[in-house]
């Protein structure tokens, strides 16, 4: 009966994920989220000082031996490098390093294209391209993209953004496709508008009457609503479900 009582399919107990852009906004919290659920965290990101503030507030949470690797994934050498820095095989992996360009296509260079393709997607590709080459992502493991609703509805002036999430969602159903052979899960988060730092950037650059909760029935979500919904996707409380995505608007396509 113990037994039953102390059975929680969402735990992350034992397990070793990986998360990128962990050094704000959704990343950041996904995994404080994950090291709370017992996962042993490694996060990555570019900025040298906020990676050390992550590092320190994982070991907050634990003592387990978090780590952290600062890494330029858009470049291949850096993305070996935090390869060859996990040592060991990881259970889960979360791609949400990205940027949002705010063009309307008339106005976009090729050079602001190219640096949202590279961000948004080739880094996360190539990176899982990485792992799974060396076979570090465990078996039964979790690998899961954050993409966003601008990947499903039409939004003036994110054309890139939008394009590259969409994908995200469509590389990640192929790819869930080419490791079911070891039971690796593939799947995707779409959220709308978070209370991040993003939002606020958003908000000034298109006016806070675009950026009004009241298009969201249930609001704007907050950064842990997204981080609840990553640590099903990396526990085996998910086991079953690959190759999806995961819509979280506040219902606001449906309103």
């Amino acid at each position: 009966m113990n037994n039953e009582i102390c059975f929680n399919p969402f735990s992350l107990s034992g397990k070793r994920i990986l998360v990128t852009g962990a050094t704000s906004g959704l990343g950041e919290a996904i995994a404080q989220s994950c090291a709370r659920m017992g996962a042993e965290m490694i996060v990555t990101g570019r900025d040298l000082d906020r990676l050390a503030s992550s590092l320190d507030a994982l070991y907050l949470i634990s003592d387990l031996p978090h780590l952290s690797v600062p890494a330029d994934l858009t470049i291949d050498e850096q993305r070996a490098e935090l390869v060859a820095a996990l040592g060991t095989e990881i259970d889960g992996l979360v791609h949400s390093a990205g940027i949002s360009q705010l063009c309307p296509v008339r106005m976009m260079s090729a050079a602001r294209l190219y640096e949202v393709q590279a961000i948004n997607v080739e880094a996360p590709v190539m990176l899982t391209q990485a792992l799974l080459k060396k076979k570090m992502v465990g078996i039964g493991g979790s690998i899961l993209f954050i993409s966003s609703i601008a990947a499903h509805i039409g939004v003036a002036g994110v054309s890139a953004y939008s394009g590259t999430k969409a994908a995200l969602i469509a590389i990640s159903r192929c790819l869930a496709m080419e490791v079911v052979n070891r039971r690796i899960r593939v799947n995707c988060l779409s959220p709308a508008l978070v209370e991040t730092s993003m939002l606020d950037r958003i908000s000034l650059v298109v006016g806070a009457m675009k950026c009004e909760d009241s298009n969201y029935p249930l609001g704007f979500g907050k950064p842990e609503d997204v981080a609840n919904a990553a640590i099903f996707m990396l526990s085996d409380a998910s086991r079953w479900i690959t190759g999806t995505t995961l819509v979280m608007d506040g219902g606001l396509t449906i309103s």
